[in-house]
Protein backbone atom coordinates (compact mmCIF):
# COMPACT_ATOMS: atom_id res chain seq x y z
CA UNK A 1 0.00 0.00 0.00
CA UNK A 2 1.49 3.15 -1.19
CA UNK A 3 1.96 6.25 1.30
CA UNK A 4 -0.72 9.11 0.25
CA UNK A 5 1.89 12.54 1.11
CA UNK A 6 -0.69 14.94 1.32
CA UNK A 7 -2.40 13.12 3.66
CA UNK A 8 0.06 12.48 5.94
CA UNK A 9 1.11 15.57 5.56
CA UNK A 10 -2.44 17.16 6.29
CA UNK A 11 -2.80 14.76 9.71
CA UNK A 12 0.73 15.93 10.80
CA UNK A 13 -0.38 19.75 10.70
CA UNK A 14 -3.99 19.15 11.89
CA UNK A 15 -2.82 17.17 14.74
CA UNK A 16 -0.12 19.46 16.27
CA UNK A 17 -1.88 22.57 16.08
CA UNK A 18 -0.60 24.04 12.70
CA UNK A 19 -2.09 26.91 11.39
CA UNK A 20 -2.22 26.85 7.43
CA UNK A 21 -2.37 30.64 7.16
CA UNK A 22 1.16 31.15 9.48
CA UNK A 23 2.69 27.84 7.27
CA UNK A 24 1.50 29.55 3.97
CA UNK A 25 3.13 32.87 5.38
CA UNK A 26 6.74 30.93 6.20
CA UNK A 27 6.54 29.38 2.89
CA UNK A 28 5.63 32.28 0.76
CA UNK A 29 3.22 30.34 -1.32
CA UNK A 30 -1.06 31.11 -0.86
CA UNK A 31 -3.62 28.55 1.62
CA UNK A 32 -5.05 26.89 -1.89
CA UNK A 33 -1.48 25.43 -2.81
CA UNK A 34 -1.02 24.01 0.73
CA UNK A 35 -4.86 22.45 0.15
CA UNK A 36 -3.88 21.06 -3.28
CA UNK A 37 -0.89 19.65 -1.62
CA UNK A 38 -3.38 17.83 0.63
CA UNK A 39 -4.97 15.85 -2.10
CA UNK A 40 -1.64 14.72 -3.86
CA UNK A 41 -0.64 10.91 -3.54
CA UNK A 42 3.24 11.73 -4.11
CA UNK A 43 5.14 15.42 -4.44
CA UNK A 44 9.30 16.12 -4.67
CA UNK A 45 10.45 15.42 -0.94
CA UNK A 46 12.20 19.17 -1.54
CA UNK A 47 8.68 20.37 -0.75
CA UNK A 48 8.36 17.62 2.78
CA UNK A 49 11.89 19.15 3.61
CA UNK A 50 10.64 22.81 3.53
CA UNK A 51 6.93 22.03 4.89
CA UNK A 52 9.21 20.55 7.79
CA UNK A 53 11.86 23.32 8.26
CA UNK A 54 8.88 25.99 8.61
CA UNK A 55 7.12 23.92 10.70
CA UNK A 56 10.27 23.01 12.99
CA UNK A 57 8.80 19.15 12.67
CA UNK A 58 11.16 15.95 11.91
CA UNK A 59 8.83 14.22 8.87
CA UNK A 60 11.88 11.99 9.34
CA UNK A 61 9.31 9.75 11.41
CA UNK A 62 6.35 10.27 8.85
CA UNK A 63 8.71 9.23 5.73
CA UNK A 64 11.93 7.55 7.01
CA UNK A 65 12.46 6.25 3.24
CA UNK A 66 12.83 10.11 1.99
CA UNK A 67 14.77 11.34 5.68
CA UNK A 68 17.20 10.85 7.75
CA UNK A 69 16.93 12.67 11.21
CA UNK A 70 20.59 14.32 10.85
CA UNK A 71 18.48 15.55 7.66
CA UNK A 72 15.63 18.01 9.80
CA UNK A 73 18.18 18.45 12.54
CA UNK A 74 21.55 20.60 10.76
CA UNK A 75 18.68 22.54 9.07
CA UNK A 76 17.22 23.18 12.61
CA UNK A 77 20.53 24.26 14.01
CA UNK A 78 21.39 25.66 11.01
CA UNK A 79 18.55 28.15 11.72
CA UNK A 80 18.61 28.32 15.15
CA UNK A 81 22.50 29.89 14.64
CA UNK A 82 20.96 32.27 11.76
CA UNK A 83 18.30 33.22 14.22
CA UNK A 84 21.14 33.82 17.13
CA UNK A 85 23.17 36.29 15.22
CA UNK A 86 20.26 38.13 14.10
CA UNK A 87 19.52 38.65 17.90
CA UNK A 88 22.98 39.22 18.70
CA UNK A 89 23.10 41.78 16.09
CA UNK A 90 19.59 43.14 17.01
CA UNK A 91 20.12 43.29 20.39
CA UNK A 92 23.79 45.51 20.06
CA UNK A 93 22.02 48.09 17.75
CA UNK A 94 19.13 48.35 20.63
CA UNK A 95 22.19 49.15 23.47
CA UNK A 96 24.17 51.55 20.88
CA UNK A 97 21.05 53.53 20.68
CA UNK A 98 20.07 53.07 24.32
CA UNK A 99 23.61 54.40 25.18
CA UNK A 100 23.76 57.03 23.37
CA UNK A 101 19.92 58.19 24.46
CA UNK A 102 21.28 57.84 27.99
CA UNK A 103 24.22 59.77 27.36
CA UNK A 104 22.37 62.51 25.48
CA UNK A 105 20.01 62.96 28.91
CA UNK A 106 22.97 62.60 31.19
CA UNK A 107 24.88 65.93 29.12
CA UNK A 108 20.95 67.49 29.25
CA UNK A 109 20.61 67.57 32.79
CA UNK A 110 24.02 68.75 33.44
CA UNK A 111 23.46 72.11 31.28
CA UNK A 112 20.31 72.61 33.36
CA UNK A 113 22.03 72.38 36.60
CA UNK A 114 24.87 74.91 35.17
CA UNK A 115 22.46 77.18 34.04
CA UNK A 116 19.39 77.23 35.47
CA UNK A 117 16.47 78.56 34.92
CA UNK A 118 17.04 79.49 31.53
CA UNK A 119 18.55 76.72 30.82
CA UNK A 120 15.76 74.80 28.47
CA UNK A 121 16.97 77.44 25.77
CA UNK A 122 20.59 77.37 26.36
CA UNK A 123 20.55 73.63 26.74
CA UNK A 124 18.68 73.61 23.27
CA UNK A 125 21.28 75.07 21.53
CA UNK A 126 24.27 73.64 23.34
CA UNK A 127 22.87 70.02 22.41
CA UNK A 128 22.21 71.78 18.58
CA UNK A 129 25.84 72.28 18.29
CA UNK A 130 26.56 69.07 19.32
Amino acid sequence: MDKHYGEIIERTIRRNGYSISELSRLMKVNRRSIYNWFNQAKFKSEIIFKIGCALKHDFSNEFPELFSPADFQQAFSKSRSFSDDFLASELEKINYWKDKYISLLEEYNEILAIKGKDAPTSAYMSLKQL
